[in-house]
């Protein structure tokens, strides 16, 4: 369970640094800013995704006891 916590987090860090990059990156290279918007959307849906279905499995298993 810790494992899908971690990656959970890895995928905000993820975003977080993409967007990071966009910002620093709108002047000089526009088509590359878009780029890691993209990267930091893609990672937002991914951890939230990732966080439903951690507790919806959480939810399961403590359910069946």
């Amino acid at each position: 369970m810790k494992g899908h916590r971690i990656s959970e987090i890895l995928y905000w860090v993820i975003a977080i640094i993409s967007s990071y990059e966009s910002y620093t990156r709108w002047e000089i290279n526009r088509d590359r800013a878009l780029l890691f918007i993209g990267f930091s959307l893609v990672s937002v849906f991914m951890a939230l995704f990732r966080r439903h279905y951690r507790k919806k499995f959480y939810n399961r298993s403590n359910s069946s006891k």
